[in-house]
């Protein structure tokens, strides 16, 4: 068969040369009671029109987040992503070999990789930024094994406020590799991140800004006192809209900054794929993960690009890898990088200002509200309130009301009772006067 070449002889001798007796053996290291121990309840066969009309019944229960107010963040946010982008991603220029070793057959996919990376380390304040990672989560993670070379140090202090899921994929790659974490607690409030003393096994802090509670923080004296005790200062960015207000973290101190580009190009996709940021000094450059486009010129003194560094282990020995990322988000980066084009600097620096002034004066029309308190002092784009009763269920019944109003701590914190009245808000330029009003009118009725 076509898409089933194997016969059963082959699969047993290719069972055989491995060593194992079935084909269950290849999964013994997924927990028994994670997998299915049947098939799923789905038909066994349908048409291409039904398959089709099914599923198209499945999608149409989910609520797409232009249909209605949307005030969702913590991590993912919704920006007006213009047309010209889809467009420009599909022209041949840049759809040129997906892998790009031979250069000769893969200067657009080179040059805007190089493009990117120019505009990372200019956003970041950084001098030298790689061809993407898959997400910030993933990117954030690599940034501390990258500190735990550099320093020959095995424990990372990551700070109270940085996002659950970052933390969370920090500790399981630092618990598979051997590292030790060392998790802050959380201060929704906001106040310092980083402990009174850092001792001489940390390799690196990490800490977020703006953080997971929309807190904006200098990270000058934080930076000072980590590099004092020989330690990197790793800053995590979700929010990359952020960066055309806010001063960058390389410009505060930072060794290593690690984000999200998904707010440039790149819509909210239920989750995905997005395109992790990373950036760092010079100096570190050979223990940067993934990869590096670089300019050169050809045999006739042409400009061209080639892939000038790839610490993978896809290129070199395996144990001589920087990283086990075997990809970049090519084709979100290609879109990143259109969409920031488009904008200019002078076009990011509006659009940072119009999300602040939105989040602004949405904080203080929900700060208006009986029994409504604004936990922020200061905040980009982002915010957290508390609420008099239990923030999950607030959610459920703005959603009832046809209000989307943001993200329960709780859901992504479950085991912090005290958090379990906290919502983080978000509010980008695609929020309208309207959508304000009707956030407010929709809480005061649901409180």
């Amino acid at each position: 068969m076509r898409y089933l070449p194997l016969t059963v002889d082959d699969r047993r001798a290719m069972l055989a040369r491995i060593g194992v007796a079935d084909i269950d053996a290849l999964f013994a290291d997924i927990p028994a009671d994670r997998r299915l121990t049947e098939l799923l309840d789905l038909p066994r066969a349908k048409g291409e029109l039904e398959v089709e009309r099914a599923l198209a019944r499945l999608a149409g229960r989910n609520t797409p987040a232009g249909s209605l107010p949307f005030f969702v963040g913590a991590g993912a946010y919704k920006h007006h992503v213009p047309a010209s982008v889809d467009h420009l991603i599909q022209r041949s220029e840049f759809l040129t070999s997906y892998t790009p070793y031979q250069p000769e057959i893969a200067q657009g996919t080179l040059q805007y990789l190089f493009e990117f990376q120019t505009q990372v380390a200019l956003l970041t304040g950084m001098e030298v930024a790689n061809a993407s990672m898959y997400d910030g989560s993933t990117g954030a993670a690599e940034a501390v094994l990258m500190a735990h070379r550099i320093t020959r140090r095995r424990r990372a202090v990551l700070a109270g406020n940085l996002h659950p899921h970052y933390r969370e994929t920090i500790a399981t790659t630092s618990r598979l590799a051997g590292n030790e974490t060392v998790v802050l607690a959380a201060a929704p409030a906001g106040g310092r991140q980083l402990p009174a003393k850092i001792d001489a096994d940390v390799s690196c802090v990490v800490v977020q800004t703006p953080d997971f509670y929309g807190h904006l923080h200098d990270l000058t004296p934080l930076a000072e006192q980590a590099h004092a005790a020989g330690a990197l200062l790793i800053a995590v960015v979700t929010e990359v809209v952020s960066l055309g207000l806010v001063k960058p973290p390389g410009e505060m101190g930072a060794d290593i900054v690690v984000g999200e580009g998904q707010s440039i190009g790149n819509g909210l996709s239920f989750g995905g794929p997005y395109v992790g940021l990373f950036a760092t000094r010079q100096r570190y450059l050979r223990q940067m993960p993934g990869r590096l486009c670089g300019e050169t010129v050809d045999s006739e003194g042409r400009r061209g690009f080639v892939l000038t560094l790839a610490t993978r282990e896809q290129h070199i020995r395996r144990e001589k890898a920087t990283s086990n990322i075997c990809t970049n988000s090519g084709l979100c980066a290609l879109a990143f990088t259109i969409h920031m084009t488009l904008l200019g600097e002078a076009g990011l620096r509006r659009l940072a200002r119009i999300n602040h002034a939105n989040a602004v004066a949405l904080a203080a029309a929900l700060g208006r509200v009986d029994g409504v308190e604004v936990l922020n002092a200061t905040f980009f784009n982002e915010f957290t309130i508390r609420v008099p009763r239990e923030a999950t269920q607030v959610i459920e019944d703005l959603a009832a009301k046809s209000v989307l109003g943001g993200v329960p701590v709780s859901r992504l914190v479950p085991d912090r009772p005290e958090l379990a009245r906290l919502i983080v808000v978000a509010s980008t330029e695609v929020n309208s006067d309207a959508d304000r009003a009707a956030y407010v009118a929709a809480l005061k009725e649901v409180l």
